[in-house]
């Protein structure tokens, strides 16, 4: 079977196009670890709680950014936790990511020393992967990049987002 056939039983379009990128999107396989849960439907939205790096059922990255964790490593764990975000959107779908009409915000967490001035930049991984996903249209987005001195678990990065569906 061609590739394009194989992406054209992906399931959905959105996944195809990241599947050209050799992105997956992930099974969601990690339960929240407290009383919350991965993401609540209110009229047309779908609000995804914070989502951390876990991949392959293991932390992707620990630390800090500006102290043992590079820009670089900070971007590509932005884009872990940001597909562990897509893995909630598709479970809130039914799992058709095409239901989705717009990506609204994204809420990006670094954790950063206080000389650290770019979280901007590393929620670029996660806003970028985003963008990948749903298009330049649909996959524009509002943000908010924070810089804070701890997330559970000691990860370096977490993630939230809102959809329109």
């Amino acid at each position: 079977m061609s590739e394009a056939a194989e992406n054209l039983n992906s399931g959905s379009s959105v996944e195809a196009a990241l599947q050209e990128k050799g992105i997956t999107v992930p099974e969601v396989s990690v339960p929240p670890g407290a009383a919350y849960v991965g993401y609540t439907i209110s009229g047309n939205q779908v609000i995804i709680s914070g989502q951390l790096p876990f991949k392959d059922g293991e932390l992707f990255k620990t630390g800090i950014l500006g102290k043992d964790v590079s820009l670089e490593e900070g971007q590509e764990t932005a884009k872990v936790c940001a597909l562990n975000v897509l893995g909630h959107l598709k479970n809130a779908c039914g799992g058709d990511l095409d239901k989705v009409k717009k990506a609204l915000k994204l809420e990006i967490l670094v954790a950063a020393t206080p000389e650290f001035k770019e979280p901007h930049v590393v929620a670029n991984g996660a806003s970028q992967l985003i963008k990948d996903a749903f298009g330049e249209e649909k996959g524009a987005h509002a943000r908010v990049a924070y810089g804070v001195s701890t997330l559970p678990m000691g990860v370096a990065v977490e993630v939230a987002g809102t959809f329109e569906i």
